[in-house]
């Protein structure tokens, strides 16, 4: 299965939280051996800088960072061993979050939407004159599936939904020029493209529209016949990686034959399994690293509670076993120059901001960079511990555990931080969130309901069928228990927070499991889920009914959808929500969010809604950012009597309390 995601506060008035105002001077002896409060500034403002790269002939450096005169991310290019710093970039409001290096040396490339409305397009900032072009200049179209080849510098690949905004069809687009060229044209039912070693499109992934098995095509040249060489079946995982050396082979992530993904060379023409490269027992294939040069498979990753690397290349193995005596944490390499000598590589701690390093492999050396928040360096930073949590029914629900810092934890507020997707996953590492509710006094529990991706197809499709009153919200009801069994929680002080399926499975707490919570806060989460698939966006045709097949048929199943939908259920909720919402958002519209409201006050449930106006699928300004958790910190804090920074409307933001 292809991992398709849905996605990821004013104050209360004071009588909606009066349950849970009574003062406890237990707790609040306890919270004055906390650590100083992280400012919201430093955990959810712009990063100093980050998202660093090495251009393709290693002689300069880019990285994102805040604009001097309005804060607002944009990119920066300096030499090599210089000082000589420049912004190259000159967006002004929403900040660049997505760019890259063309192979030529001579242009950025980034992708911007416009207030969240995800219909991104393609812009090339060419370097030495700085000037900016918008190279898919096409209203309501989206820009995706972008291929780059360093053997032809000047041109892409891009899938356009131009022709039909229900499909993206693959165009060959000169950067220099801003030609572009139909290169394959989509049959209705492809959801991705992949180049052999020529730069040609020979391969893509498909959707049977009506059962949601996946099909693997292939064709033997550009001009060539495409055929089906793969139907990996729906509740299996199956996909493309990249063609081998010799053009013929190929490599195929997939779960057919066993539980977990494991990566394999595939032989198209006999349909015929050459040879497993990698597998692990409990964990999908996470990450490949590629020879730039053959495509043989240097190494892979796994990752069930932290990351691990499979490594096949010895002398890749020599540059990293040099690399992780450099500086504690996980390992990660951001890009590599053209001629491979050069690296650019991260380190990930749960408790440190994230770390950058130029490495010179044949001096085998690594440079330090710099951390993408040194503010963060002054404050102490909380642990995560993975948990494994055995569900009522016995499925191990890997889980990250984060406990304030110098307090016994011991009867914690906690709070349950649900990850969007739903097909995606939490991992171990450094999370601003988690951190935010740690340093207010906060235990904080993420949990891998079922469902989640990254564990095998079983777990996956474990979760079918599952939501609401389901399987996927017994899960975190059952991890809520077990910290309260283990003594961590505070039974009368949990709440539920998250975005996106993380805001669904709020409101599913708070209608289905009342009882379990004493607040919730959703951000962009559907409130019925017969609305959310009658308006997701168009070009998501091609998986809707793999959608359909995971959550159950609220299309037509109108006694199912009620069941599992918290809009039908209002009447349940009596404790504080907070809601906040993008009104541009085109995954999980703004009229999710409204009906709610709408029910709730209708039945005069007090509900506190902030809906941000030059937002989508999330809060990508940091304004708006800063806004919203600053509403949300005082919400919990009375809520669950946590730390609080005062709040104060952010300038900048859009907020708007409806």
């Amino acid at each position: 299965m292809r991992r398709f995601v849905l996605f990821v506060c004013a104050m209360l008035i004071a009588t909606a939280c009066s349950s849970n105002q009574k003062g406890d001077t237990a707790m609040d002896q306890r919270f004055q051996k906390l650590p100083p409060l992280i400012p919201r500034e430093v955990l959810f403002g712009n990063p100093v800088k980050a998202a660093v790269r090495l251009s393709p002939d290693g002689t300069r450096l880019s990285y994102l960072a805040p604009s001097p005169d309005k804060d607002v991310l944009n990119v920066w290019v300096r030499t090599v061993g210089q000082n000589d710093d420049k912004m190259v970039t000159k967006d002004e409001y929403r900040g660049i979050r997505s760019y890259g290096w063309a192979w030529n040396d001579k242009q950025i490339v980034y992708i911007q939407d416009n207030n969240g409305d995800e219909n991104f397009h393609l812009y090339a900032v060419d370097l030495a004159t700085l000037t900016t072009t918008d190279l898919t200049p096409f209203p309501g179209v989206k820009a995706s599936n972008i291929i780059s080849d360093r053997k032809h510098p000047d041109e892409i690949y891009i899938g356009l939904n131009k022709r039909d905004p229900e499909v993206f069809d693959m165009y060959l687009l000169n950067l220099v020029t801003g030609e572009l060229t139909l290169a394959a044209e989509n049959s209705g039912d492809i959801e991705g493209w992949v180049t052999d070693r020529d730069f040609v499109i020979r391969a893509a992934v498909a959707s049977n529209l009506e059962t949601a098995d996946t099909i693997l095509r292939i064709r033997d040249g550009k001009d060539a016949p495409w055929r089906d060489f793969m139907v990996v079946p729906f509740g299996e995982d199956g996909s493309i990686i990249d063609f081998t050396e010799n053009n013929t082979t190929l490599y195929i992530e997939t779960s057919v034959g066993g539980d977990t993904t494991r990566l394999v060379e595939y032989d198209p023409a006999t349909g015929k399994e050459l040879r497993l490269i990698a597998n692990n027992p409990k964990a999908d294939v996470g990450g490949i690293m590629l020879h730039p040069e053959t495509n043989a498979v240097q190494a892979v990753r796994f990752t069930y509670l932290r990351e691990e690397w499979m490594v096949f290349d010895p002398l890749v193995k020599a540059d990293l076993d040099i690399l992780e005596k450099v500086r504690e944490g996980d390992l990660f390499v951001v890009n590599r120059d053209r001629a491979d000598t050069k690296w650019i590589v991260g380190y990930e701690l749960d408790n440190a901001p994230y770390a950058f390093y130029i490495y010179d492999r044949a001096a085998k050396k690594a440079e330090f960079l710099f951390t993408h928040q040194p503010e963060l360096e002054k404050y102490k930073l909380a642990t995560v511990k993975p948990v494994v949590i055995k569900s009522r029914d016995g499925l191990d629900l890997v889980s990250y555990l984060t406990l304030p810092v110098g307090i016994e934890p011991k009867g914690l507020p906690l709070i349950l931080y649900v990850h969007g997707g739903p097909w995606a996953r939490d991992e171990w590492g450094y999370d601003p969130g988690a951190q935010w509710f740690a340093n207010r006094g906060y235990a904080v529990l993420q949990v891998n309901f079922r469902g989640s991706t990254g564990f095998g197809k079983n777990f996956v499709n474990a979760g079918n069928g599952e939501w609401g009153v389901g399987k996927m919200q017994h899960d975190l009801t059952d991890a809520v228990q077990w910290a309260i069994k283990e003594g961590i929680a505070d039974p009368k002080k949990v709440a539920v927070f998250g975005g996106s399926y993380g805001g669904y499975a709020t409101l599913a707490g708070l209608t289905f499991t009342p009882d379990l919570y004493a607040c919730g806060v959703d951000i962009v989460g559907p409130s019925n889920l017969q609305t959310l698939m009658a308006t997701i966006p168009a070009y998501w045709k091609p998986f809707k009914m793999q959608m359909l097949k995971r959550i159950g048929d609220v299309e037509n199943d109108q006694e199912f959808n009620k069941k599992i939908s918290p809009l039908f259920h209002v009447d349940a909720i009596t404790v504080p929500l907070m809601i906040g919402q993008g009104q541009n958002d085109p995954r999980v519209k703004v009229a999710e969010s409204d009906q709610i409201v709408a029910a709730m006050r209708a039945k005069k449930i007090p509900v506190t809604y902030i809906l941000y106006p030059d937002e989508g699928h999330g809060f990508a300004r940091p304004e708006n950012r800063m806004d919203f958790n600053g509403r949300a910190e005082q919400f919990l804090a009375q809520c669950l009597g946590g730390r609080a920074e005062p709040y104060q409307k952010k300038e900048g933001t859009t907020a708007q309390e409806k």
